[in-house]
């Protein structure tokens, strides 16, 4: 059996971006940011996100974050966005897109690059908006540049096991967060370790603002709803796990437990959701697949849309008495997306019954009555048995896909079964 030193190696090793690919993003990112500070004197783009941390894995969001001078745009915060779209309208083909603050995508030699306006500030209390932080949050990780691979290491975990991402429509551990906790454990092991024995409410205070005091008291609690609090390094009131879910939060412990028990490579690795449920399916079951085009937009948006899909059809199969062995889902993040269901094969009773109200309210069970054919009373309740609608899942999905519900939150969906 290998050891827990020599797994985490071969795992540093195995996600290492590709030099070749490092290099080409690294050269088209520098050359957009000496294109935007061409004669310019009241901004300065510069590298952002994980390529400014060196955090990176071997897909990264490639970031420039595009800082206003303080003194000059700090009464113009709500109008950096289109200030820059002017500058960068002269330069680039740009899309525009919708924030807290608008930003901007330019699509080069195959790449996405994100262009964020920033107000520049020397401390968390003169923002403007949350980006203005981001800045901070990139300096304060790069105090901590020993850790780098440790981070790495955090990340992609987090990554293989459908933990990793703050957008709405995930709610899991943040590129930051991994960060901040690896920095504050000193390394990943050490995190994994602490993660399998932590109880709800453990609170992450790695430049120690509240030593000695009870932070439930000193911040607004309305920040600390989350299973987890993480005490932002350079924004002492602001919890950067405040949209971690309980979900998310269970599956990292679970998960650190598991890696602790049976240390191995493959809890590195991105599951193939395709082939592992190919896998799942016996005589007795069969899976059943939901392939859809997402709409155009924000990410976190649209993501958002799917997620509400894949949450109405879990809930209409459950009314329908449908037993989900076993599912999930997966985004690309550009168009394509995959909900996979495991049933049983076994098919439903060709009638339901339905219980009504108590049989003393006549006036209610007149009416029951009349909407069923069937009725009977049991146990001092009226029941109906009515044909059943339908008695495999395919059928229900594939009629309640044509929901205006479902048909607004996406370009297409189609229904596949695998038996």
């Amino acid at each position: 059996m290998k050891s827990i030193k020599s797994i985490l190696e071969q795992a540093i090793q195995d996600i290492q971006p590709d030099k070749n690919y490092e290099k080409e993003i690294f050269n088209n990112l520098n050359l957009i940011i000496k294109k935007i500070n061409k004669n310019q004197k009241n901004i300065r783009a510069i590298l952002g996100g994980s390529g400014a941390k060196g955090t990176w894995l071997r897909t990264f969001d490639a970031d420039i974050f595009v800082l206003f001078d303080y003194r000059k745009f700090n009464d113009k915060s709500d109008k950096l966005s289109d200030y820059l779209e002017r500058i960068l309208k002269k330069k680039f083909r740009i899309i525009r897109l919708h924030g807290s603050r608008d930003y901007f995508q330019i699509k080069q030699h195959g790449y996405t690059f994100e262009i964020v306006p920033i107000l520049r500030i020397q401390k968390a209390e003169q923002a403007k908006n949350i980006t203005d932080v981001s800045p901070l949050h990139s300096n304060w990780v790069k105090k901590h540049k020993k850790l780098v691979n440790e981070i790495k290491l955090t990340k992609q975990f987090c990554q293989a096991q459908n933990v990793y991402g703050a957008e709405s429509y995930i709610r899991g551990f943040s590129g930051y967060i991994c960060e901040i906790l690896t920095v504050y454990y000193g390394s990943f092991l050490n995190l994994i370790k602490n993660a399998a024995k932590w109880d709800d409410k453990v609170v992450i205070d790695a430049e120690k603002y509240y030593k000695g005091k009870d932070v439930f008291k000193l911040v607004n609690t309305s920040k600390l709803v989350s299973p987890l609090i993480v005490i932002d390094p350079v924004q002492k009131d602001r919890n950067a796990a405040a949209a971690l879910s309980n979900e998310k939060f269970g599956d990292f412990k679970v998960t650190a437990r598991k890696f602790l028990k049976s240390p191995s490579n493959k809890f590195f690795v991105s599951k193939n959701l395709n082939l592992d449920f190919q896998q799942s399916k016996s005589k007795n079951n069969k899976l059943v697949m939901a392939k859809l085009i997402s709409l155009s937009g924000k990410i976190d948006i649209v993501g958002s849309k799917l997620l509400k899909i894949y949450e109405f059809l879990i809930k209409e199969l459950k009314n329908n008495d449908f037993k989900i062995i076993k599912t999930e889902w997966e985004w690309d993040k550009k168009k394509d997306a995959i909900f996979y269901f495991l049933f049983d094969k076994k098919l439903l009773s060709k009638t339901v019954e339905i219980q009504g109200p108590p049989a003393k309210l006549e006036y209610h069970v007149k009416n029951f009555k009349r909407i069923h054919k069937k009725t009977r009373i049991k146990s001092g309740k009226i029941y109906a048995s009515d044909k059943r609608e339908f008695l495999v899942p395919e059928d229900l999905l594939k009629n309640i896909i044509k929901n205006q519900f479902v048909k607004e939150r996406c370009k297409s969906i189609k229904i596949y079964v695998k038996t």
